[in-house]
């Protein structure tokens, strides 16, 4: 049973843990230039599953039953070890504001998961919600332009998509498990499932990753991989998992939305990157989305009572 311990509100949890997102995308960009998808993965995972068990193992927190255990380790393969082994694949191949549109399909895939699965209500504010935070995200990847010049790739669509659909399970059948187990320790136990995950691929030695990759990796690049392996995995899991023992898995689902604002923000100051018109409209919709959800989810009763 997991321990007393005071909580943070948990939208302020989700804003953080998109903002950590946001930030390790950016930063994954240039890694995907220099480090192929799967030594990237190792890269990032090793460093995280490390830092979360000296966590779990300092501060003495629990581990989870053995009934548990398996669940875990079958969510840890499906996210991060599948879900992200299909996003990078994918990412070589398609450009990052198709890929951001893909990945703003995840909020509406958790309500209809949520809903069928676990009986969790859809009410009109969610959906509504939903739909504004989608559109915006349409507005700022800039959609219309982005499937113009890149003449569209299938495979990598469909492992993008994949790739998305592998976090909304994750999302909706974590949200029971958040209740029973630490976590922290619920987190040190997937991410290491996806790194072991991970480094089985690796040594199949695939064009998207072999054993000798880390021959030729520099130890700056080394060092960016384990900062955003920690940013990406390790923080912004943490909270998410933390968040979602308070609030439904639909609505923890849609901060998703708010990760291309932090995203797009910190491309802008460190990449010079800038935004068109068109663009600005779409990151107030998304504003307006992230508002709506901070009030929803305030509004929500807890799931269950602190033990």
């Amino acid at each position: 049973m997991v321990r007393s311990s005071p909580r943070l509100p948990p939208a302020l949890l989700l804003i953080t843990a998109c903002a950590f997102w946001g930030a390790a995308t950016v930063l994954n960009k240039a890694l995907l230039a220099s480090i192929s998808p799967i030594t990237l993965l190792v890269l990032q995972l090793a460093p995280s599953a490390i830092a979360l068990w000296i966590i779990v193992t300092a501060t003495k927190r629990p581990l989870p039953p053995r009934s548990l255990m398996l669940p875990l380790i079958l969510l840890g393969v499906l996210n991060p070890g599948i879900s992200y082994t299909l996003s990078l694949m994918g990412l070589m191949n398609i450009s990052a504001s198709v890929a951001t549109m893909l990945w703003a399909a995840e909020p509406l895939m958790i309500l209809g998961l949520a809903a069928l699965l676990i009986g969790e209500a859809i009410t009109w504010r969610l959906l509504l919600t939903m739909l504004i935070g989608a559109f915006g995200v349409a507005l700022v990847a800039n959609i219309g332009g982005a499937l113009d010049g890149m003449g569209g790739d299938p495979i990598a669509t469909l492992l993008l998509l994949g790739a998305v659909l592998c976090c909304a399970f994750y999302t909706v059948f974590s949200r029971k498990l958040s209740e029973m187990v630490d976590p922290i320790t619920t987190v040190a136990v997937q991410q290491s499932a996806g790194l072991a995950w991970a480094l089985a691929l690796l040594s199949t030695g695939t064009r998207f990753g072999t054993p000798t990759d880390f021959l030729v990796i520099s130890p700056d690049l080394f060092a960016a991989a384990a900062l955003s392996g920690l940013l990406y995995y390790a923080a912004a899991y943490c909270l998410y998992i933390a968040a979602l023992r308070d609030v439904p898995a639909a609505i923890a689902g849609g901060y998703f939305n708010v990760i291309p604002i932090f995203g797009i923000g910190l491309a802008y100051l460190f990449l010079g990157e800038r935004l068109t018109l068109i663009q600005w409209l779409g990151a107030a919709a998304v504003l307006v989305s992230g508002y709506m959800l901070v009030r929803l989810t305030s509004r929500a009763e807890p799931v269950h009572s602190a033990t």
